[in-house]
């Protein structure tokens, strides 16, 4: 049996969703087609289930890509402001966390709701829990197969994201696809992603698991000053999931486990002003006591902190001030938000998302070689990508 339609989209995520909005309110004939059975997962699950939809500090300098001003179009012409128009148009309240992340004051399940709310509206038709088994081009027509159906397109849209968290059915047909039309792939990774480390790190981290600090992590340039979490698996928490994106293996990381105290300026005035204290006293004042405990047993240092020479202070000031680590790597895909590299932007339209080489063919979304900080980021993205592709397929 086959049907026909303007537009086919595959993937009915963020992105996905969008562009099929904006395609149908231009009048197209849109089918939008998902292999899970229950739509918009990633949305449902992000955010702790309130869906951290979008940022009021989106920039282009949040995003990394090997074509770093690719982004720049969709960003400028679909803002955060923008989605929160359509949020107050569905009367969904939001609320402001740290460093610009808006979040539902309800749940996650409420965007998704909203869009296929405005789905309906725009007279799309989505099918879910759809296998696809064959793409093909054929008299400028895209043949999209599947067990009983083939659906025939002038314009066919990859929505179909990355490789993260896969037990909500993340896969690489994205990537298939592209590769199949002759696109390049720049190379995919996990990002914001937790670390692991060498056995040695892994047994302090579990003695501190659950323990969290604010601190500043850096790799050469790259800084990120946010919450850091021990787990027994490693490091995680905001920090780590950041620099994560740019961390390179083989190579130090850098943090600061007080980033607004020179603890040696700090250790020398309390030497002056309190000479008898002990130095874990002194420690814990400033670090929860369960790793001033570990951090002075991996210095050797204990008793009064006059009786400590200068040596020792600066070897306990560099341990906390300028503690250099190497992981051994990252959790993987299992649990990384988001995937870093994909069909390679060099390739596709900034103004339109379509494939400079293949006519209707578009890519939107996180299969595309762009990839958000933590805090709403690749949200906009999806939305920003989705809403320019919907407006030229």
């Amino acid at each position: 049996m086959t049907e026909h339609y303007d537009v086919v989209i595959i993937g009915a995520g963020a992105a996905g969703m969008m562009c099929a909005i904006e395609a149908g309110k231009r009048g197209r004939k849109v089918l939008l087609l998902d292999h899970a059975k229950k739509i918009g997962e990633k949305i449902r699950i992000s955010g702790g289930g309130r869906c951290n939809f979008t940022n009021i500090n989106t920039h282009p300098d949040k995003f990394i890509s090997s074509n770093p001003s690719y982004m720049i179009s969709a960003l400028s012409r679909y803002t955060y402001k923008d989605f929160i128009k359509l949020l107050d148009k569905h009367n969904i309240k939001f609320h402001e966390k740290k460093l610009g992340q808006l979040f539902c004051d309800g749940s996650a399940q409420q965007i998704i709701d909203m869009l296929r709310s405005e789905c309906d509206l725009a007279k799309v038709v989505l099918q879910s829990g759809i296998s696809i088994h064959n793409i093909e081009k054929d008299n400028n027509k895209f043949q999209t197969k599947t067990n009983d159906k083939t659906y025939l397109s002038e314009s066919l849209v990859m929505a179909t994201g990355g490789l993260s968290v896969p037990k909500i059915g993340a896969s690489k047909f994205g990537y298939e696809v592209a590769k199949q039309f002759k696109l390049n792939i720049i190379e995919t990774l996990p990002a914001l992603v937790p670390l692991t480390f060498s056995e040695t790190l892994l047994e302090k981290c579990k003695e501190l698991s659950g323990l969290s600090v604010e601190a500043m992590v850096s790799f050469k340039k790259k800084i990120f000053k946010e919450g850091m979490l021990f787990t027994h698996r490693g490091l995680s928490g905001p920090s780590i999931l950041q620099i994560s994106s740019y961390w390179k293996l083989g190579q130090n990381i850098e943090i600061n486990l007080t980033p607004q105290l020179d603890i040696l300026d700090y250790l020398q005035f309390r030497k002056k002003e309190n000479p008898k204290q002990e130095i874990l006293s002194i420690v814990s004042e400033v670090l929860p006591k369960r790793l001033a405990v570990i951090l002075c047993n991996d210095c050797n240092i204990s008793g009064r902190i006059a009786d400590l020479p200068k040596v020792t202070i600066n070897k306990l000031s560099n341990s906390i001030n300028n503690w250099r680590i190497n992981p051994t790597g990252t959790e993987g895909y299992r649990t990384a938000e988001v995937t870093l590299g994909g069909v390679d932007t060099k390739e596709l339209s900034s103004k339109t998302m379509m494939s400079k080489n293949n006519e209707g063919l578009y890519f939107i979304g996180e299969v595309v070689d762009v990839t958000g900080h933590l805090g709403g980021y690749n949200f906009q993205w999806a939305w920003a990508s989705g809403y320019v592709s919907g407006q030229y397929v």
